[in-house]
């Protein structure tokens, strides 16, 4: 059983171990399968703190 680092596949749609496919085609690497089940979620989140932040120094 695979053990990690994990990674989040943006082609497949799925978590897969460091064996899986090319670098360009994930996300990662994440210490936990969990962390990389949620890679989208993290990526929206962290987005939108950059928008506020970006707003914020504009003066919006």
């Amino acid at each position: 059983m695979a053990t990690g680092p994990w990674f989040y596949c943006l082609k497949h749609r799925a978590v897969e171990d460091r064996d899986g496919c090319a670098e360009r085609h994930r996300l990662g690497p994440y210490a936990t399968r969990e962390e990389a089940e949620h890679a989208l979620a993290s990526v929206a989140e962290r987005e939108e703190r950059i928008e506020e932040e970006n707003r914020q120094w504009e003066g919006d």
